[in-house]
């Protein structure tokens, strides 16, 4: 290929310098929120140019958007469809220690409440998060919810996006209080919201 074929398509983007605009982005956003947060300081932060993150998004929303996205996007494991092959016993076990670390680590507290913190001023930051962290959890807790009705430990006529918010908001509240529990604590809580919500039963009943 010559060097004028090369210039012509151009220089594929670096996945390394992406990866780390977006650590940067997120680390202001983190930091200082929305506001306080600009391209400029973005680049700084990255050691590359604006030029580099103008190429590459439109925005300071579409870039902090993206950082979030990132940082929240993973796989739920089990997934709804294991809910039926497995006990919710079982389910909810191999659910809360990673729950419990991450609820209880200061930099996800700190995105969650900037998210928040944000989510009339620019909501296209909360609808990230909302469908990359959020939907999928809401969706396990549905299906295990629905199987428990089955089991008879949840209310045939329970609403289940009542008790799905009621268990988010209690999770919410306990994160965000000025004196948060540690990781080994929040699993006891977590512990105790499940089992309260009807998806936990003692070890005996499971």
């Amino acid at each position: 290929m010559t060097a004028a074929e090369g210039r012509g398509r151009g220089r594929p983007r670096d996945p390394e310098t992406d990866t780390t605009i977006l650590a940067a982005a997120l680390e202001l956003f983190v930091e200082r929120g929305v506001e306080g947060t600009s391209i400029e300081q973005v680049a700084k932060r990255a050691g590359v140019g604006k030029l580099t993150l103008y190429r590459r998004w439109s925005s300071k929303e579409d870039l902090l958007a993206q950082a979030i996205e990132q940082w929240v996007r993973a796989e739920v494991t089990p997934s709804a469809a294991d809910v039926y092959a497995l006990t919710p016993r079982d389910i909810v076990e191999r659910v809360l220690p990673a729950a419990a670390e991450m609820a209880a680590s200061p930099g996800f507290r700190a995105l969650v409440a900037r998210i928040m913190g944000s989510a009339v001023s620019h909501p296209q930051l909360m609808a990230v998060y909302w469908r990359h962290y959020i939907l999928p959890r809401r969706e396990l807790a549905a299906a295990m919810l629905r199987r428990a009705q089955q089991d008879g430990t949840v209310a045939a006529d329970a609403d289940l996006d009542v008790l799905i918010d009621m268990m988010a908001g209690a999770v919410t509240y306990r994160v965000l209080q000025p004196d948060p529990p540690d990781a080994t604590e929040m699993l006891r809580y977590l512990a105790a919201v499940y089992r309260q919500a009807g998806l936990y039963p003692p070890a005996s009943d499971a």
